[in-house]
């Protein structure tokens, strides 16, 4: 089993500047209280490593999230204050009792690698897919660690890229 223990990830030495950065969080309106909770270690890191603009957009669900990124890149792509640096994909989609969960999680992630083969800067992959409200609950500072921290961490670490 992958633990935060195991990685480097969160080690934030060798990040550039990056307080003229602008991250952009596509956040799902599903399962809002853990939803939140990653938004909000997501934000915290952001800014105290520096980052100054940060854009948050919600969404109905996690199927939604590849559609806004890129709307939201072909919109704002020659913006000097709009203009991302990163997008970051946050939500949660815990398994119910049909096959609904295996198409969205399937969906969502496919959605995340088209987008970081076809925009010049990078989609963090925040997306929770969990089996039950504990698996979530130990990704959200639990025993996982908290993985909106890390897809912060990651965005930058993307950006220098």
């Amino acid at each position: 089993m992958a633990e935060i223990i195991n990685s480097k990830l969160l080690q934030t030495a060798g990040i550039p500047n990056t307080k003229d950065a602008c991250v952009v969080i596509v956040r799902t309106e599903w399962n809002e209280q853990i939803v939140s909770a990653l938004e909000e270690g997501c934000k915290n890191t952001l800014e105290k490593l520096g980052v100054k603009n940060i854009v948050s957009i919600n969404v109905p669900g996690a199927f939604e999230i590849p559609f806004a990124i890129k709307k939201y890149w072909e919109k704002n792509k020659k913006s000097k204050k709009k203009k991302p640096d990163a997008f970051i994909a946050l939500g949660c989609v815990l398994r119910g009792d049909t096959p609904h969960f295996d198409y969205v999680c399937k969906a969502v992630t496919d959605g995340v690698v088209q987008l970081n083969l076809l925009l010049p800067v990078p989609t963090i992959f925040g997306v929770l897919t969990v089996d039950n409200q504990q698996q979530a609950d130990e990704r959200i500072g639990g025993k996982h660690g908290h993985k909106g921290e890390e897809a912060a961490i990651t965005a930058l670490k993307m950006i220098s890229i």
